[in-house]
């Protein structure tokens, strides 16, 4: 049976402060824990509100009112699990490198990074306003994705000089990207969902790229998290 104490415990994993102090973050639903256990994440808590032992996923099983407690979602997975804070590895530069300046929305970091490991980006630099990668909102809209794809919090100034990389914005009054091409050690920064790319990073970007719109002229924007599925798609073309 578990204890209020270790779910009270487990319900704070929602504040990034209480990821930080247990070394733990939550994943909900069961195709997402079996991701994260395949890529080799430490498991420290299962749970699971149903009784059949071939799809406990070897879980605890809970009432649906604890699970109720331990979930972020309006409507609970049978499953949720708490695993271990993975260790920073070193960056290693990759054909088309990809950073987020303050994108500040879960559910848009979430899907970037789903978007990111389906073009095969491995490695997210992320300015440290960015949202934390462990939210559970973001875990839940990255669909696994997480568990392939290595988040870095860096000064992003500074990130870019210690490792030679040409700062590439995305801006509308810059280039069309289906005639413009990156150099290797390029580095794609999408900003800020209102604010775009903060005063500090637009002041060593080299140049500025942009989605031509081809429609209504008066659309509004592309949300972030579409526009980088456009440009990974059109410039890992040239990688």
């Amino acid at each position: 049976m578990v204890s209020k104490n270790m779910l009270k415990q487990l319900g704070q994993l929602r504040q990034k402060k209480f990821r930080k102090e247990h070394g733990l973050f939550a994943v909900e639903g069961k195709k997402a824990i079996t991701t994260f256990s395949a890529y080799g994440f430490e498991l420290a808590h299962c749970f699971t509100v149903d009784k059949e032992p071939q799809n406990s996923l070897d879980a605890d099983v809970i009432s649906a009112s604890d699970m109720k407690k331990l979930s972020t979602l309006n409507t609970p997975a049978k499953h949720w699990a708490a695993f271990r804070l993975p260790q920073q590895q070193p960056f290693v530069s990759q054909a088309l490198n990809l950073a987020l300046d303050g994108i500040r929305d879960p559910g848009n970091l979430g899907t970037i990074i789903r978007v990111c490991d389906w073009f095969g980006i491995q490695q997210l630099i992320c300015s440290t306003d960015t949202a934390d990668c462990f939210n559970p909102k973001v875990v839940q809209a990255s669909m696994g994705s997480l568990a392939n794809v290595q988040v870095h919090y860096v000064d992003l100034t500074s990130f870019i000089s210690q490792h030679n990389l040409v700062a590439i914005g995305t801006d509308m009054q810059g280039e069309n990207m289906y005639t413009s091409t990156l150099p290797p050690n390029a580095l794609l920064v999408l900003g800020n969902e209102g604010h775009g790319i903060s005063d500090e990073v637009k002041s060593i970007v080299q140049k500025n790229v942009m989605i031509p719109s081809v429609g209504n002229p008066a659309a509004e924007s592309l949300n972030v998290a579409m526009a980088t599925g456009i440009l990974l798609s059109e410039f890992k073309r040239e990688t």
